[in-house]
Formats: structure tokens, sequence, C-alpha cells
């Protein structure tokens, strides 16, 4: 009697049991549409983690995945790209209604990999703004992309469009974080290590930040990153701060271990979520690892763009005489001699 009963309720669940061969093609059809998406991924190398950190108040790109519940796995080890690499990196804020990319940074990995550069974007740079002409702001670009705020990755392809007529370097990859997201990261870390040659307060919270090094847990760090009101230079040594956060970060997972071994990163990503994410381009993803981690192992160097001391009531325009050089040695993979020759615009990490 028993044996009857298993059987009947075996074969209805059978009869409940969609065919496999439908839900199989499914599958395979959804794996070729995810590699035609010239393999974009949520999780980066250490040039995005890095990127998607010095830029606090960040910015997102890609269209998300679901979010994986394992650490991705990566495939068989591809060749290292050759030739220099380009990483923007978007920190965006969280106007209701709107959202601008309030850090910019552009991640030179040059092709000797001998170290990164952290070039730092105003966001009030005037920039020519096609078709219509004329020029905005470079943070304007991303919001009037994004619309309502929704479309991020509209707001990253139109900024990393507006930073290669820019700079006129290829953007070979880029990542966006959220305030939420830099704020797990940096927890997750156990805290970023920063040094401010002179003190801040904030202006959102009346906390008080010492000159000289300290370690910030995430709450601090977001608030930090916030900050322009009060500071000397105003966006602009907001800039210099998410710079020094950004070297600070790639110190500490550097320290751990996490900067050179993509399985950890992939678990730490994981831990921020869908505040995080990255899109490697054309490179696969341990192509990027593979050539940005031996970059990631010596100090980086920080440089600003270089604008007029003026504002002229719309935003900061490029200095005439030094930016051409700035340019050609960005083009030329040549930035750690322009760094040389202008120290003025190299922004202090210690």
């Amino acid at each position: 009697m028993i044996e009857d009963e298993l059987r009947a309720a075996f074969a209805r669940i059978e009869e409940s049991t969609p065919p496999v061969g439908p839900v199989r093609a499914a599958v395979d059809q959804a794996v070729i549409t995810r590699r035609r998406r010239r393999r974009r991924v949520r999780l980066a190398g250490t040039a995005l983690a890095v990127a998607a950190v010095a830029l606090v108040g960040f910015t997102a790109m890609a269209p998300r995945p679901p979010a994986p519940t394992a650490a991705p796995m990566l495939a068989t080890p591809e060749p290292e790209p050759g030739g220099a690499l380009n990483v923007l990196l978007l920190g965006v804020d969280q106007a209701a209604g709107s959202r601008r990319a309030d850090s910019i940074l552009l991640v030179h990995v040059p092709a000797d990999r001998s170290r990164l550069f952290l070039v730092s974007l105003p966001r009030d740079l005037l920039v020519p703004m096609p078709p219509q002409g004329g020029l905005e702001k470079l943070n304007a670009t991303f919001s009037r992309a994004a619309g309502s705020g929704t479309d991020l990755a509209a707001g990253f392809r139109a900024t990393r469009q507006a930073v290669a007529r820019l700079t006129g370097v290829r953007v070979d990859a880029g990542a966006v974080l959220t305030y939420p997201g830099a704020r797990a990261l940096t927890d997750a870390v156990g805290g970023v290590p920063v040094c401010l040659p002179e003190p801040v307060r904030s202006v959102h919270t009346e906390r008080r930040f010492p000159s000289g090094c300290q370690r910030l847990d995430g709450a601090a760090a977001v608030d930090l990153l916030r900050q322009r009101y009060g500071l000397p230079d105003g966006g602009l040594d907001r800039d210099r701060n998410a710079a020094r956060y950004a070297a600070g970060l790639l110190h500490q997972m550097r320290e751990q271990g996490t900067a050179t071994d993509p399985a950890q990163l992939g678990r730490l990503l994981l831990r921020v979520g869908s505040d995080v994410t990255v899109d490697t381009g054309d490179l696969s993803l341990s192509a990027l690892v593979a050539a940005s981690s031996r970059a990631a192992a010596a100090e980086p160097v920080a440089v600003a763009f270089p604008v007029l001391a003026e504002w002229n009531g719309r935003g900061y325009e490029p200095d005439p005489e030094l930016t051409p050089g700035l340019l050609d040695a960005l083009r030329a993979d040549r930035l750690g001699e322009w760094a040389v020759a202008h120290p003025a615009w190299v922004t202090s990490l210690r």
C-alpha cells in the first residue's frame, strides 16, 4: 500500500516538472547573451578596486547581473595585456532626483607596470559638450546622461566619452562606488589609513580630523570624502583627500594580500554588494588583475589635473600652459617624468 502511494506521488511530481530541454536551451542562450556584453563584470582587479575607492562618492556603470551567491572563480589565466591601461573611477553623490559624479579619477597603469598613477579630474572642470556645442562641467555630463539618477550606466558612458575626448586616451575599464559602498568597503578591510596635511572639520557632523596619519572606519571615511566646504581649495582639496583615501585603501589591501589575490578580492567586493559595479571593457577579469596587481605593489603617485586658480563663475578652466604637457605625458606613458618636473601638482600621500 505504501509502495503504491509512493509511486503515485512520484508520478504526480514528474507530470508537474517542466521539460528539461527548453530550460537548458534558455540557460545556454543566457550564457551567450552575457558573453556578448563585452564581458562586463561587477568585480574587478586591484586597479579597479583602487579606483572604486579613490573616488569616494562614487558611481556606477554597467548593467548589473544578478548578485552572485559565492565568490566568483577566475577562468584559466589569460595573457596579460601589453601597453598602458587607463581605468576611470567615478564617485557619485546621493542627491535626490539626480546624481552627480563628484569625484572623478583616472587611474593610469603604465606599460612597465611600475606603479599606479591617480589623476584627479575636478568635477567642475569645463569640458566641450557635443553635439550641441558649448561647455559644461564634467560632473554635469554624468547627471545629464543619467537622468533622474537611475541610469548610472548611461552616466558612466557619457563621462567616459567626455574623459576620452579631453585626454585623448582610451579608457579601458572603469568602476563605480556609492557612499554606502565606500563605507562597507572601508569597514570590510578593517579601516583605511589616511594622512592629512591639515586638520579638517566636517560641516555635516562636526567631526574633526586632525592633521597627520590616522585610520578611518567606514563612517569617518565617507564623512571626510564628502567635505569641500571650509577647505582652502574647496572641491580641489576634496579630490586630493580622495586620492589619499585611495592610496590608503590600496595599502591596506596590499598588506592583507587582497590586492593580488582574486579570490580574496571577490569575497571582499561581494560583501559590498550592489554598491560597487565594475566594467572590464574588452579585457577579461583575469587579464586585468594580472596587469594591475604588479603596478599596485608600489606606492602610487597622485597627480592633480592643472586648472587656473580663478573660478570663472561657471567652473574651472584647464591651465593653458600646464595642461598640454600633462596630456602629452599621459598619452606617451610618461606621467612619472611629468610628476617629477611639476611637484606642485603632485598630491602628498604621507
